[in-house]
């Protein structure tokens, strides 16, 4: 990646990225730096951490006083509070403010950054939550975001494994007010009539005087008068004519270029359509002034509260100062000029506005939900079957060896689980359930199993990105406990035990693991099987489809989770009642998997036929983009 710079030093020594619109016009973007993201992380970070505090603080004040009396159910709310909210600022915090204030949480507000899609276009929803759970590998080692630090440090982009499998960047932005100033500066000398072909001077040699007279004021008179002598000299032709001390011509002939460029004089060695360049600010930059104010008040109110008149005005305006880039780029000849750079971010904060995401509906949600997400399950089958055969066939070769060799269970379960099972035995002659049931505290149960399974999900769909070997690592390690813990219970004659507690939510639980898993495997894919695709593209593609997988499987834990901590523990509930449960769950999955279907031969609905703007990542929009 090449850093570029602008020729009069005004424009930031960064990283950028340049990104062809729909409007064919390239527009280029300033990537975020490691610093100004470590730094917004810290401050997001510290608020996350406020936050939760500050929940604490209020279940503490809000819980009863007289800590003697027995627990209540007020308690167990409480608490069944505090697990649900910890788990929302843990893995909501980053996906909703990114997802709802359009790629900024508040430390990226705060150093004037933003997420946004490659093509230039705001983030969505599935897009935030893509990035947010790779999180999960890319803060290792442990949080201290290692290999998303090496990521950035390779990528031409700028993007850890999170913005990898989203197809999204972080860029620093720079609001175009707050350069107009720069724009326009010289402007107070008064705009001169062409009256030549070209300056005085060539760019290098207007450089040259620029910074010496902006620079004049700190210098020592003696380093001041050897300098301006210097200068004169060396500018001599150009001086000719200008009376008084080197340093008052070398000022006025400063202030004539000045007016003489923006009144759109070519530079002296500007040859074709560089001999344009200050002719098209000459003629734009009223344009540009008038556009800029217009832009933030649309920033502000959103398209949506200007009246129709406005919007095609903006619009009209949007086209004609794409097409003043387009030619201003062509003109500079890859020179990043501060006008050019200016110009540059009208057109990208007005083309950020124009394509930015429609605000999700709960008839899209829905569609979503209930549509997309198990019509990709089904296409998805061959990684989840996959998925399915990891995480089972350890199972019964664990079970089996369990069962056979009841000793092996010490080397596969941690002691607690053996002293659970051999207590289930004298639970199990006492007519007692698997574990005591929690009553009062069910909904903490509830809560604390949902958060604890749908994590463990997450970390399998993440794991997809270390090539698949962590998924892997995951299915069968669980796959072998699972195992184990079933031959234990069986090698003891409890069984029923087991399964009388397993029953209700077992269903459910393993088909959002296997489903999580295949979401997985489906970025390992992108990342070992592209095919004719582009890894990058390969990634962003999976990563959309596998979001939905993701969707789906965290649905089936919620109602999973529900039923294991409110159905599961009762003791006094026959086997075969629990069974019909089981059954009854098996049957609501299959007729969710079902969901989605057209019927053979019928055309796409129009419901059916576009996919919720919001929730979608399209790749690939106009050509791309590409670091430079």
């Amino acid at each position: 990646m090449t850093p570029s710079s602008s020729a009069h030093a005004t424009a930031p020594l960064a990283a950028t990225v340049d990104i062809e619109t729909p409007e064919l016009v390239v527009l280029s973007y300033t990537l975020a730096g490691i610093g100004s993201r470590a730094a917004a992380a810290i401050i997001d970070f510290l608020v996350a951490f406020v936050l939760f505090i500050g929940l604490v603080y209020a279940i503490i004040h809000l819980a009863p006083s007289d800590t003697a009396s027995a627990p209540e159910a007020s308690d167990a709310w409480a608490l069944t509070v505090v697990v649900l909210v910890q788990f929302a600022i843990v893995w909501g915090y980053y996906v909703l403010f990114e997802a709802l204030a359009d790629g900024q949480t508040p430390g990226k507000r705060v150093l004037h950054l933003r997420v946004v899609r490659d093509g230039g276009y705001s983030i969505t929803f599935g897009a935030s939550a893509i990035r947010n759970l790779v999180r999960i590998v890319d803060m290792q080692p442990i949080v201290f975001y290692g290999v998303g630090i090496v990521s950035l440090l390779f990528s031409r982009s700028g993007k850890r494994l999170g913005d990898y499998a989203a197809g999204t960047i972080v860029v620093r932005e720079q609001l175009a007010s707050a350069l107009t100033r720069e724009t326009h500066r010289g402007s107070d000398a008064g705009r001169a009539e062409p009256a030549a072909l070209h300056t005085r001077l060539t760019e290098a040699e207007y450089a040259v005087l620029e910074g010496f007279v902006d620079r004049f004021s700190q210098l020592t008179r003696e380093r001041q008068a050897a300098l301006a002598a210097q200068l004169a000299e060396r500018l001599a032709p150009a001086l000719a004519g200008y009376e008084g001390s080197d340093a008052a011509r070398l000022r006025r002939l400063l202030t004539d270029e000045r007016s003489a460029r923006h009144a759109g004089v070519a530079a002296r060695d500007d040859r074709g359509a560089a001999r344009e360049r200050h002719a098209i600010v000459a003629a734009g930059s009223a344009r540009w002034a008038a556009f800029a104010t217009r832009l933030a008040e649309a920033r502000r109110r959103g398209l949506r509260g200007l009246s129709e008149k406005s919007v095609r005005e903006f619009v009209a305006e949007y086209r004609d100062l794409s097409a003043d880039l387009a030619r201003l780029a062509t003109a500079e000849r890859g020179r990043e000029t501060p006008e050019l750079f200016y110009l540059n971010r009208l057109v990208a904060s007005a083309h950020n506005l124009l394509y930015r995401r429609r605000a999700l509906t709960p008839r899209q949600t829905v569609r979503f939900l209930f549509g997309d997400v198990p019509r990709e399950i089904r296409r998805s089958w061959r990684p989840v079957l996959l998925a399915a055969g990891l995480l089972f066939v350890p199972a019964f070769i664990a079970g089996e060896a369990v069962y056979r060799t009841p000793g092996v269970a010490a080397m596969l379960l941690p002691p607690a689980m053996l002293d659970r099972a051999q207590e289930g035995v004298n639970r199990a002659r006492s007519g007692e359930g698997y574990i005591p049931d929690p009553q009062v505290f069910r909904p903490v149960m509830a809560s604390t199993i949902i958060t604890n399974n749908v994590q463990v999900t997450f970390g399998a769909f993440a794991a997809g990105m270390t090539a698949g070997v962590g998924t892997v690592w995951l299915l069968i390690a669980n796959g072998i406990s699972i195992g184990a813990v079933v031959g234990l219970y069986a090698s003891k004659g409890i069984a029923a035990l087991l399964l009388a507690f397993i029953a209700p939510h077992g269903v459910l639980e393993l088909s959002a693991i296997c489903i999580a898993g295949g979401a997985g495997f489906l970025l390992a894919a992108a990342l070992l099987l592209p095919g004719p695709r582009t890894r990058r593209r390969a990634l962003a593609e999976n990563g959309q489809r596998a979001i939905r997988m993701i969707a789906g499987s965290a649905m089936l834990l919620v109602v999973a989770g529900t039923l294991e901590g409110f159905v599961s523990p009762i003791e006094w509930w026959p086997l075969t009642v629990k069974l019909c449960v089981s059954a009854a769950t098996a049957v609501a999955l299959v007729e969710f998997l079902r969901l989605g279907r057209t019927a053979r031969g019928a055309a796409p609905t129009p419901s059916a036929r576009a996919a919720p703007l919001d929730l979608e990542i399209p790749v690939d929009h106009a050509g791309g983009h590409h670091a430079r």
